[in-house]
């Protein structure tokens, strides 16, 4: 098991630890990707509390961020830590 320092446990438990979040993270896994404004929308969100929930989740390595077309788009990172895979699973 590789082992993560205490701050990138943090990140991750703080990036679940909010139901919007999950319902992003939840969305994202099954669309493939979305954008923030398809993110926002089916969240019923302002644009920027969902980029700050996107946000978070990306620093905790759990979305990855492309963009095409001057569009950012999110998708559940391919290298997301062992801990955030287990508890995606859940959901």
């Amino acid at each position: 098991m590789l082992h993560m320092s205490i701050k990138e446990l943090e990140q991750i438990h703080k990036a679940f630890a909010n139901r919007r979040r999950l319902s992003v993270v939840h969305y994202v896994r099954d669309k493939k990707d979305a954008n923030l404004a398809n993110i926002a929308g089916h969240l019923k969100l302002s644009y920027k509390a969902t980029a700050k929930h996107v946000g978070q989740l990306t620093l905790a390595g759990i979305l990855d961020k492309e963009t095409r077309s001057g569009v950012v788009f999110f998708s559940i990172s391919k290298e997301m830590p062992a801990l955030a895979r287990h508890t995606l699973s859940l959901l």
